[in-house]
C-alpha cells in the first residue's frame, strides 16, 4: 500500500459561479491545474474526481463519481475505493491560495494523528472537510452514511476519530463560488 494520494474533486456543477468554477483562467492555467500541482506536490500523486469528458484534455487521471450527483461525500467515497494508499489529501478544485507546504504539513500532522481522518479548521472553527486527510479505513462509515442518505460530508464521518487541526490564517481555504468571489480574490 502506497502510504499517500491525492485527489482533487471537480463533480459540482458550479450553478453559483454560471460557469465551471474548476476551469477558471489561473496563472496562465485553469483554477484546478493549480490546486492539483499542489496535490500532487504534496502527496506524490494527483487524481480528479469528477466528469471525464470534462477534464479528459488536462492530462490528469480522472475518477468518474461511483454515485454521481450524491455531493462531496461521494467524491470522498469514490477516491478512497480508488487508491492504494492509507492516507488520502481530498481537495475541492476552488480553493486558489492551496499551496504545496500547507498541504504537505495537513499530511504530516494526519499521518502521526492516530486518527481516521484529519479535518483542518480556520479561525472561525468551522470544519474544512474539502481540505482534508482521509485514511483508507474511512472508506465503509462513508458507504453506510451514504447509504444511510447523508450528503454533508461532516455528517457522513459520524464514528470515525477525528482529529482536529487548527489553523490560524483562514486564507488557505478560501473559495470561490461565485463572479463576485471570483472578482474580489482576483483583485484583493
Amino acid at each position: 500500500m502506497d502510504a499517500r494520494a491525492g485527489f482533487v474533486l471537480v463533480g459540482g456543477k458550479s450553478s453559483r459561479m454560471g460557469q465551471d468554477k474548476a476551469r477558471l483562467p489561473f496563472h496562465g492555467a485553469t483554477l484546478v491545474e493549480h490546486v492539483a500541482s499542489a496535490v500532487a506536490e504534496a502527496a506524490g500523486s494527483v487524481t480528479l474526481g469528477g466528469a471525464p469528458d470534462r477534464y479528459q484534455s488536462l492530462g490528469f487521471p480522472i475518477l468518474p463519481d461511483s454515485r454521481p450527483g450524491a455531493g462531496p461525500l461521494a467524491g470522498i467515497y469514490t477516491a478512497l475505493g480508488a487508491s492504494t494508499a492509507a492516507w488520502n489529501l481530498i481537495a475541492a478544485c476552488d480553493m486558489p491560495v492551496i499551496s504545496a507546504p500547507f498541504l504537505q504539513s495537513l499530511l504530516a500532522a494526519a499521518e502521526s494523528s492516530g486518527a481516521d481522518c484529519l479535518i483542518p479548521s480556520g479561525p472561525s472553527g468551522l470544519p474544512e472537510p474539502l481540505c482534508a486527510v482521509y485514511h483508507a479505513r474511512c472508506r465503509a462509515a462513508i458507504e453506510a452514511a451514504l447509504d444511510r442518505g447523508v450528503r454533508k460530508v461532516t455528517d457522513g464521518l459520524d464514528g470515525l476519530r477525528i482529529a482536529a487541526w487548527s489553523v490560524p490564517e483562514s486564507h488557505w481555504f478560501r473559495n470561490v463560488n461565485t463572479p463576485e468571489e471570483w472578482a474580489a480574490y482576483l483583485h484583493g
